[in-house]
């Protein structure tokens, strides 16, 4: 890794920023992996996937949104990286749907750090390789402060945006889920959290993403009623 160039990204995440977009590519020319993604996890800023540098870890980002588990919450949970340098070979417990999600042909790695500032959970950074590759120390070390320069840019953002839009949407935006969790809680007058619940639930049954089942809700083409044995699609 060339240290002017790491040099050089510090010095820019650390002058005032009007977007992250960019900041998944960057990580990406300093490290010995195959992509990256930054989002937003939990309460504070929701959940949304900030700059991701393909598909794949994008999806990455979304399975872990989706189900509620994996690195980047451990990461932010814990306040410290979660290395995972073999996925290939090592089965891991920590995460046990998360890990069956996997498509192990095109992530072999997996990296997360969390984005905090202070005691405010941020998000975290998701570095993933496509086939098994270590970090070495100084890449772990790099990569850390450049999620904490990450989280103060995210969160400068988040205050100088309007209240009603605290975050800039990108094509991995999640505002599709809340339109159609409001659309949900309508249906059964339920609150949001477990309007939520009910569309992450079809998604998991039918082995779909809360996104895709998200799209279906807005366009009319599924919608939910309470019946004799529960929630059930509406027909």
């Amino acid at each position: 890794m060339q240290r002017d160039g790491y040099d050089e990204t510090v010095e820019a995440l650390s002058a005032p920023v009007d977007s992250v977009n960019g900041v998944a590519a960057s990580l990406t020319r300093l490290f010995p992996v195959s992509g990256a993604a930054v989002s937003t996890i939990g309460e504070f800023l929701g959940n949304e996937t900030l700059s991701a540098t393909d598909d794949v870890a994008a999806r990455l980002d979304e399975l872990q949104f989706d189900l509620g588990e994996g690195p980047c919450w451990d990461a932010l949970n814990t306040g410290r990286p979660v290395l995972e340098p073999d996925l290939w070979t090592t089965q891991n417990e920590r995460w046990p749907v998360f890990s069956r999600a996997l498509d192990r042909r095109e992530v072999g790695a997996l990296f997360a750090f969390p984005m905090t500032v202070g005691h405010l959970r941020i998000g975290a950074i998701d570095l993933y390789a496509s086939e098994p590759t270590d970090l070495s120390r100084e890449h772990t070390q790099q990569a850390s402060r450049l999620a904490g320069l990450v989280a103060r840019a995210v969160l400068r953002i988040a205050v100088a945006a309007p209240t009603d839009e605290p975050m800039e949407a990108t094509k991995h935006s999640r505002r599709t889920i809340h339109q159609a969790t409001g659309m949900v809680l309508a249906q059964l007058d339920i609150p949001a959290e477990e309007a939520t619940l009910v569309i992450q639930g079809h998604a998991f049954a039918t082995g779909r993403s809360m996104m895709s089942v998200a799209d279906d809700i807005i366009s009319g083409h599924l919608a939910f009623q309470t019946g004799p044995a529960g929630i059930e699609e509406r027909r």
